[in-house]
């Protein structure tokens, strides 16, 4: 088969390798009909992931038809329509029990594309094959159920539900790239009083009206503090979500919110940021990280079976699976092309 390789930072290729196999009873094997690339894929190119490996198979986020399972597997078939989750969980260990199958101990987490190979490829090795693939409801198309993988429980969980977004909240939300666009989807939910996007990109602030912000703020041309504290009448931010990963976004963060507030930082960060405690110590402010569990993810498949949230929004792309390399261009250059989500389909 083909599929996308990591040769280090900066390098990729599209390479002829060999095909998965089931190498452990729980496995299954995925054809993939649908995938996308995640901004965390970027991070890796850059080096800020340094436990990929030369030679691994990129990506964590697959729709596709499952064409073998071994031995153990009790409730996936062959032919079954799934979604491939970002997340693996082993159902057994601590962390998994708790429902925070991002901290698998038991062989899970994230691994596929970091780990183990992913599935920027022909086909897909699915780990704990029961835990980590969901069916996918009948009238739901690809491009709606792929969101699920990653992006909207990403944007739920570790932005609204960690930031606990409450009915007449103000939400900022720094970054209106996919990730943010995730999140003010999932604010949306919850009836806050003011959604607020923040980003340098005017397409981008554009976007963010389309998913449902109030209000946008160019921070390369306007003040974003100063804006926040004029619509809260000088409080601050309820929630600030920090959807970029770098140092700026989110020290603009804790600078956004009031007393009392919550930062909830998704962004994946390859550089250390500066916390001012000397500031944020007396405000009671909590701050909160995380790696997404997907505990939501049949929450958001019920969602967008009913068409409360119409996840295919998120996708301005579409390429054949043989063109990565293309993708991967297009994805990069968001701001040249107006990238959101681009989908590669079989």
């Amino acid at each position: 088969m083909r599929a996308l390789v990591y040769h280090g930072p900066g390098h990729k290729s599209w390479d002829e390798v060999a095909d998965p196999t089931v190498q452990q009873e729980t496995d299954a094997i995925v054809q993939v009909d649908a995938v996308t690339i995640c901004g965390t894929d970027l991070h890796i190119l850059k080096g800020d992931v340094p436990a990929v490996a030369d030679g691994r198979i990129l990506g964590h986020e697959a729709v596709g038809t499952v064409v073998e399972v071994g031995a153990g597997v009790k409730n996936v078939r062959v032919g079954d329509r799934v979604l491939v989750s970002c997340i693996t969980a082993c159902g057994r260990c601590r962390f998994c029990r708790d429902g925070h199958y991002g901290q698998c101990v038991g062989g899970g987490g994230w691994i596929l594309g970091h780990r183990v190979d992913g599935t920027q490829a022909e086909y897909v090795r699915v780990p704990f094959a029961d835990n980590s693939t969901y069916p996918v409801p009948a009238g739901v198309s690809d491009d709606q159920v792929l969101m699920l993988a990653d992006i909207l429980p990403t944007g739920y969980e570790v932005g609204v539900l960690n930031g606990a977004v409450r009915p007449a909240d103000t939400v900022a939300v720094v970054g209106a790239g996919p990730i943010g666009l995730a999140a003010i989807l999932g604010a949306k939910l919850f009836t806050p009083s003011h959604v607020v996007a923040i980003d340098l990109a005017p397409a981008r602030l554009e976007a963010a009206k389309q998913f449902g912000a109030d209000v946008v703020v160019n921070s390369g041309t306007e003040d974003p503090v100063a804006e926040l504290m004029r619509l809260t009448d000088g409080l601050g931010a309820d929630v600030a979500v920090e959807a970029v990963g770098i140092p700026d976004t989110f020290e603009l963060c804790t600078r956004l919110i009031r007393p009392g507030g919550r930062v909830a930082n998704i962004g994946v960060h390859g550089k250390p940021a500066t916390l001012h405690l000397e500031d944020l110590w007396i405000r009671n402010v909590t701050i909160t990280t995380g790696l997404v569990d997907t505990y939501s993810t049949p929450t958001l498949l019920g969602l967008v079976a009913a068409h409360q949230i119409d996840s295919a929004r998120l996708i301005t792309h579409h390429f054949a699976l043989g063109e990565f390399m293309q993708a991967y261009d297009t994805f990069a250059r968001a701001g040249e092309t107006g990238a959101l989500k681009v989908v590669l389909n079989r």
